[in-house]
């Protein structure tokens, strides 16, 4: 017999697992949904001083009622789930019942690291920015207080409401109650006991999550992602928004069961297929000299035409790793565009970022604007024609540059790229949203090359854009690669990911040159 301890998210109770444990149930299943403290009953309920450990007893205490009856504590199997924050409480009470607990699934949630509080992985980032600083400022753990749910248009602030529908938000709403800062504000304590235990992810891909996402961020060689490639920890995906026990209830049940079995998509390690940001470029280009000055290679053009030169910046994607090796500056795809733009006879750039994190985009940001001044400012480049191409995450900093073109800009290319922030990002309150930047890119020539096998959460954005373009009148010249998944250049080496290389060159030459 199989056990489901279920363990709900920010602002929910044991309601929202009714229809997903009625399924799991009529399967032969014993289910187990956890009243967390505080979460389980009408507003304002919260103990004075509840925090995560107040919920990690509350877990502890349905783990140890297992069985009891019967006294047969060890018989059958535990699988442990734990739902957006409801995976702090899960992996606190795991680590000390770790010969209980059979299996820990992430319900499209993060993965929470000993001493790390569940503040982090609030998506909203100004919101968590705002709870930091009311830590800092002696407002943290220890003081009573609650965060009160959202309204009732503002649930996408905390993931993608697809699939819900209306009645389904209404209850989800209507039933809501604060989250116990102590809850968010207080540290994981892990001992490492359950790093152990077998674990399933289930990624929500409406919300902006994917295996085919994850297994590129491994391949970026992330060294807190290793553990994911062990043979025990396996992936399932469903098509929808954040709360899938009351979009997909059905759905989410036998992938539940399905993960109890040991099923699911495996991860390749990196060490047995070689990630494809390590591949070699699609074209066979000479050897080009490069300059490196702080954070930008320069590529130089050979021949002894006259100076200066315009100049082609290109800025890579992320969020990477700051110790992910090798970096980004050194992938193929890179040094290979570069590398192109110099035998076309015009300077190559490429801008190192520090877009490490989510949070890091306005660092980033500050970093390739100051990167291009340096740029401009190299008496081997012409200041007034230079062109800025973004690839993947990194498109989302074109919104800088579409809101308000400079004069010397005389192209912005962008190959698969982000253009809208991925709902699981909570950037809402950000300025980076390319999609409301474009109707205020006047006669800025854009090129963008969109790939036809792209990640379902990154074409709804590139489409958005699109649309939104055309209806301002925006200049886009669009280069698809039907066969092309992201990251074709290292992926897919065919005659049309060369041609689509070739053909998106060609059109930023034609803005640089008179």
């Amino acid at each position: 017999m199989t056990a489901f301890v279920l363990v709900p998210g920010m602002f929910t109770g044991t309601h929202v697992w009714e229809n997903t444990a009625a399924h799991l149930a009529a399967a032969g299943a014993e289910v187990y949904p956890v009243a967390l403290t505080g979460l389980d009953g009408p507003r304002g309920t919260a103990p004075a001083g509840t925090d995560l450990e107040t919920h990690i007893a509350d877990v502890l205490a349905v783990i140890d009622a297992i069985g009891t009856e019967t006294g047969q504590e060890d018989d059958g199997r535990i699988v442990l789930v734990g739902h957006d924050y409801g995976i702090h409480p899960a992996l606190g009470a795991a680590d000390r019942r770790t010969e209980r607990i059979d299996r820990i699934v992430y319900l499209d949630s993060a993965m929470p690291r000993d001493g790390v509080p569940a503040l982090a992985a609030v998506p909203d980032q100004s919101l968590r920015e705002r709870l930091a600083e009311r830590a800092g400022d002696g407002g943290g753990a220890g003081t009573d207080g609650e965060l009160p749910p959202p309204a009732h248009g503002e649930w996408h602030r905390w993931g993608s409401t697809a699939g819900l529908s209306d009645a389904a938000l209404d209850r989800l709403t209507t039933l809501a109650v604060p989250q116990p800062l102590g809850t968010l504000y207080q540290p994981l304590r892990l001992t490492g006991a359950v790093a152990g235990t077998p674990t399933t992810g289930v990624l929500c891909t409406a919300n902006g999550s994917s295996i085919e996402m994850v297994q590129m961020l491994v391949g970026f060689g992330d060294p807190a992602l290793r553990a994911l490639v062990d043979p025990r920890v396996t992936f399932f995906e469903l098509p929808t928004g954040h709360w899938p026990m009351l979009s997909c209830p059905a759905e989410l049940a036998d992938v539940l069961l399905r993960a109890a079995a040991g099923e699911g998509h495996r991860l390749e390690a990196a060490d047995v297929a070689e990630p494809p940001v390590r591949r070699p470029f699609l074209l066979d280009l000479p050897e080009v000299p490069r300059e490196r000055t702080g954070n930008v290679d320069l590529y130089l053009p050979d021949g002894e035409a006259e100076e200066p030169r315009p100049a082609v910046v290109f800025v890579h994607g992320g969020p990477v790793p700051a110790d992910a090796r090798p970096q980004p500056r050194d992938w193929p795809t890179l040094t290979g565009y570069a590398g192109y733009a110099a035998t076309n006879g015009v300077v190559g750039a490429v801008v190192a970022h520090r877009l490490h994190e989510l949070a890091d985009f306005d660092r980033a940001a500050a970093d390739v604007a100051d990167a291009v001044e340096r740029i401009r400012a190299d008496p081997r480049v012409d200041a007034d024609r230079v062109a800025l191409w973004f690839l993947s995450g990194g498109g989302l900093i074109t919104a800088d540059w579409l809101g308000a073109p400079p004069p010397w800009l005389r192209c912005l290319a962008a190959t698969y790229p982000v253009l809208a922030p991925l709902p699981n990002w909570g950037m809402s309150g950000t300025r980076f949203h390319p999609v409301d930047a474009v109707t205020k890119a006047g006669d800025l020539p854009v090129v963008l090359t969109r790939v036809g096998l792209e990640m379902p959460e990154i074409a709804a954005g590139v489409a958005e854009f699109l649309a939104a373009a055309e209806e301002c009148g925006a200049g886009v010249e669009v280069i698809d690669v039907p066969h092309g998944h992201h990251g074709f250049e290292t992926r897919d080496v065919t005659d049309e990911s060369r041609e689509a290389v070739r053909r998106a060159m060609r059109a930023v030459l034609r803005h640089l040159r008179p």
